[in-house]
């Protein structure tokens, strides 16, 4: 069974206690999509930090040829919009009070409209059956609300005005029928169709680099062939997790199926050794294909040397039994900062760890 799941990855869980999370510098550790737990950026309040991540992770679901979704591309929008709901409180199940409404779409000018919208919700989101008017975080128009909106805290309704499922109608919103937005013209395009003004895209575009910057691993000293196998692989934070997914080639079909019966065939992704078969070929090494054989290359890192030993570019590894390469069962990517480039597990995408975020470390192996 061991040898099994040596074939592909991931199958243990991620440790979710608050220290096997680690802060980054500037920021928060950047998942792609997971919640990083007890995660700070700078402006950001925890609670709508927790909304966008969360969005991230989930958009997959409702757009599933949707790519490249990152939390800070929601902050972005979010920044503009309602700077991440300033001046409310946000309860723990994502609510927000008092509720955000925009200004009343009369024509009058006011906020620099001149064009009338009609009421289309009778109130129930913007209080005012007199008109419309543009309500919660993400400043959604009522009528735009009624066809991307999202219950993503499964209590039965899509609140424009709850912060869990104002971002994730925003994520959906911003996938269309499934952008890319790891491509920056596809990026823009979107960000332009959320607000039809030049202006606005460079404004939030700022923020999304900024909150980008905040959260990826500092490379500075970082060079040669160790910088490429980590840019490869930053690169393609946002994408699925699927099981046996990923060539040397890029994101590829999985197959059927992890031990906890989750399917990759109908998945374009990674899986954490097809990610690292990726990352690695980009810098002219092959590697092969799974976990464990990765293992049995390059000089092998000691658990017992501890985590500090590792550098940026090496293979980090997990098993059931540390210091039997046979039961190894993931494979990351050290970035640097005790943090590692990971496709985690089904249901997630690649995203920044924790090394320390998963049980049985196993060492590295240098290659590079």
């Amino acid at each position: 069974m061991l040898l099994l799941f040596g074939a592909v990855c991931c199958v243990a869980p991620i440790v979710t206690s608050v220290g096997a999370y680690v802060v980054l510098a500037s920021g928060a550790q950047d998942d792609g999509g997971g919640i990083a737990v007890g995660g700070k950026v700078a402006d950001i309040p925890p609670r709508m930090l927790a909304a966008y991540q969360r969005a991230a992770r989930q958009v997959g679901r409702h757009v599933p040829k949707c790519r490249g979704m990152r939390w800070p591309i929601l902050a972005g929008i979010a920044k503009v919009e309602s700077n991440h709901a300033s001046g409310r409180s946000v309860a723990g199940n994502g609510d927000i009070r008092p509720r955000i409404y925009g200004v009343l779409l009369n024509g009058s000018g006011a906020g620099g409209n001149t064009t009338v919208f009609p009421d289309t919700d009778g109130g129930r989101w913007d209080g005012t059956a007199s008109g419309e008017r543009a309500v919660g975080p993400f400043q959604f128009l009522p009528s735009t609300w009624d066809g991307v909106g999202k219950d993503a805290g499964g209590d039965g309704t899509a609140d424009p005005h709850n912060a869990d499922d104002a971002a994730l109608g925003a994520a959906v919103y911003l996938c269309g029928k499934g952008h890319d937005l790891a491509k920056e013209p596809q990026l823009r395009a979107a960000i332009f169709q959320y607000n039809r003004s030049a202006e606005y895209v460079a404004n939030v575009h700022g923020w999304i680099d900024q909150y980008t910057a905040a959260n990826s691993p500092g490379l500075d000293n970082v060079t040669g062939d160790a910088r490429t196998v980590i840019e490869a692989a930053l690169a393609q934070r946002g994408v699925p997790y699927s099981w046996g997914g990923g060539t040397a080639d890029g994101p590829s079909t999985g197959i059927c199926c992890s031990p906890s019966g989750k399917s990759g065939a109908r998945i374009n992704g990674f899986d954490c050794s097809g990610l690292t078969t990726y990352a690695y070929a980009k810098a002219g090494t092959r590697l092969p294909r799974t976990a464990a054989a990765q293992a049995g290359v390059g000089q092998r890192i000691p658990a017992s040397a501890g985590t500090r030993a590792l550098k940026p570019g090496d293979l980090v590894f997990y098993a059931y039994a540390p210091g039997r390469d046979s039961t190894i069962y993931h494979v990351g990517i050290y970035a640097g900062s005790g943090q590692m480039v990971n496709a985690a597990r089904p249901g997630t995408v690649v995203r920044l760890d924790a090394v320390d975020a998963m049980s049985g470390y196993a060492g590295g192996a240098r290659l590079l």
